[in-house]
């Protein structure tokens, strides 16, 4: 059965004694068939470990993130949270998160107290296909195979990852569908309704499932615009840093809209940004991300 409960557990947190900074948190990164764990784990378990060390009612509305270095599957990473300011506008935190006695991500948190002022926000893409209309993972890899897709990643793509995920043009899985283009949307949604997550709200969890989710496809632009599938033989992707902002808040109880573009790719390493919508057209957040991209 397809569940989102794998991001709800990689976000449920253990408060901890501190060793380095101010406060301290454990996650376990959560099951995936690659060598290494996901990333997202990794910026969404920060994420939550930022928000609950802010009291004062602040919202998150950025994060600057580096990976140092590849996290193990299944295991504690320990987050430990430096209060940098807590001013009456603004708060900044520095989260490093460690495993096997060495730091292994990084980021700096800021949060606003929120303001009246005037708003803005980008267009829209209108001529998207509705999500109904299009097949989830799971059907269009019904019955397919190819390079180096095996039971596990099928399995995992289809419905391991939290979130129902169905691409315009097609998906990058097995085959670059449609044309090589740096463009790209995936309408997403979670697979059921997002469970409480302890020391988190509602709200505050839904920031933290746009943090975990936004990290599957953002170098699928970049991957696609160069005409590699996932599936190919050789071909190695990691994230090296990232970017998130927060414009404003919005529930995952419905489809979202995330549309993607490549910015930029040589010497190895490639540049996507992306926008999250509602189907209401309200933009939630966008997201920059640089990975390397290796291919033998």
């Amino acid at each position: 059965m397809t569940t989102s409960s794998v991001f709800t557990s990689a976000v449920t947190l253990t408060p901890a004694e501190p060793e380095h900074f101010d406060l301290a948190f454990t996650a376990t990164t959560q099951p995936c068939p690659w060598p290494k764990a996901y990333g997202g784990d990794l910026v969404a378990q920060a994420a939550a470990a930022a928000i609950r060390s802010v009291t004062d009612g602040k919202s998150l509305h950025s994060m600057h993130s580096y990976f140092l270095r590849p996290a193990d599957i299944g295991a504690a990473v320990r987050y430990e949270v430096e209060v940098l300011r807590d001013g009456r506008g603004y708060s900044t935190r520095q989260v490093r998160g460690y495993q096997n006695g060495k730091p292994l991500y990084v980021c700096l948190a800021n949060f606003a107290a929120g303001e009246a002022g005037g708003g803005f926000h980008a267009a829209f893409e209108d001529d998207v296909p509705d999500p109904e209309s299009l097949p989830s993972s799971a059907e269009y890899l019904a019955g397919r195979s190819g390079g180096t897709m095996t039971d596990a990643s099928k399995a995992y793509w289809s419905g391991g990852r939290s979130f129902d995920m169905r691409h315009v043009p097609g998906p990058l899985y097995l085959t670059v569908e449609g044309k090589q283009t740096p463009h790209q949307a995936v309408w997403l949604r979670p697979f059921d309704r997002l469970r409480p997550v302890e020391g988190l709200s509602d709200a505050q969890r839904d920031q933290a499932a746009l943090a975990y989710v936004c990290d599957y496809t953002i170098l699928e632009p970049v991957l696609r615009v160069l005409g590699l599938p996932w599936a190919r033989p050789g071909l190695v992707t990691a994230s090296l840093d990232h970017a998130m902002w927060f414009h404003r808040p919005g529930p995952l109880d419905d489809w979202l809209l995330y549309v993607q573009e490549a910015v930029a790719a040589d010497s190895g390493r490639g540049l996507g940004t992306g926008r999250f919508f509602t189907r209401d057209r309200r933009h939630l957040a966008t997201v920059a991300q640089e990975g390397m991209i290796r291919t033998a």
